[in-house]
């Protein structure tokens, strides 16, 4: 498995922006996501950014390191999102190799810490993520924030 950042001119980025639709998007949202791909595999800025788990050619896994995650923290920075491990490959431990990639890339970026939103229960612990609050999204609804150190 090769772990890929999606940018410009990238073999997996057609098809990159297709999965993270078809995983996090919604029938009405696919130009939401082409714009934000496209925007950030352009940009000479350090965020954001968007990274597929490739193995035999075909993308198995998906993560993001973003600016916000669109909730009420605006104050914390940078936030891994959209973690995500097709079903046939859970159980191989490439959700914990994607996060640890994911801490490896902000650490590279200066960053100390990196948060994420989650609602999944005892998943992120197991990989030394603390529980730090919770982040309120404009529906109103609420997650719960974790965060880890990067190391740096």
């Amino acid at each position: 498995m090769k772990i890929v950042e999606l940018q410009k001119g990238n073999e997996f980025l057609e098809e990159g922006i297709e999965v993270f639709w078809n995983v996090w998007g919604t029938e009405d949202n696919y130009k939401f996501y082409e714009d934000c791909i496209y925007h950030s595999a352009e940009t000479s800025e350090d965020l954001p950014r968007f990274f597929v788990a490739v193995e035999d050619e075909n993308i198995i896994g998906t993560y993001a390191i973003l600016r916000n995650d669109i909730n009420s923290r605006q104050d914390l920075c940078p936030w891994l999102a959209c973690l995500f491990v097709d079903r046939e490959n859970r159980g191989r431990e490439i959700g914990a190799q994607l996060l640890e990639h994911g801490l490896r890339e902000a650490a590279k970026k200066g960053y100390k810490k990196l948060y994420l939103t989650t609602d999944l229960e005892n998943y992120y612990e197991k990989y030394g993520w603390e529980h730090n609050g919770v982040a309120y999204s404009p529906s109103g609804g609420h997650l719960k924030i974790y965060e880890k150190g990067t190391n740096i």
